[in-house]
């Protein structure tokens, strides 16, 4: 029995119907691949090389704000009623290294890498992890938004 939406060509049966929603499939598919092949995401990284910002994080599952100033050599952390310096090593507009100045234990003395992922006219979202890969553990990168304040 033939299906009554098919051709017989060269004794080979064509299904319009099955064609036709690969077909659909196929340009839809085409239409999506080249509208997001398109979008850039922002990224005005030297509008946020200096400044004060607002930072959220979370430390023991309870959410913390600290704030901080960034000049373009020096950043200022305020945190929890203590003030911490670091020095900063920019390698491109949106990527920098940061390294406290005055280290408590080991731990402060490692190098941050700092990578501005995307930018609004008035906050960040960048992520952060140590400079120096540990060969014993898989590296932590972690997230967060930057919020600058007006000054």
């Amino acid at each position: 029995m033939v299906p009554s939406k098919a051709l017989r060509i060269n004794g080979d049966y064509l299904y319009f119907y099955s064609m036709s929603i690969f077909i659909r499939r196929l340009l839809i598919a085409a239409l999506l691949i080249s509208v997001f092949s398109c979008y850039q995401v922002e990224r005005n990284c030297k509008s946020h090389h200096t400044g004060s910002y607002l930072f959220t994080y979370i430390v023991d599952g309870k959410e913390q704000v600290s704030s901080f100033k960034r000049t373009e050599t020096h950043n200022i952390d305020y945190m929890d009623g203590s003030v911490d310096s670091s020095s900063i090593r920019w390698i491109n507009d949106c990527e920098f290294v940061l390294k406290k100045l005055h280290p408590k234990n080991m731990a402060e003395e490692k190098a941050i890498h700092m990578k501005i992922l995307t930018t609004t006219d008035t906050s960040y979202t960048f992520e952060y992890q140590l400079a120096v890969k540990e060969s014993n553990k898989a590296p932590r990168v972690e997230k967060g938004t930057a919020i600058k304040l007006k000054e």
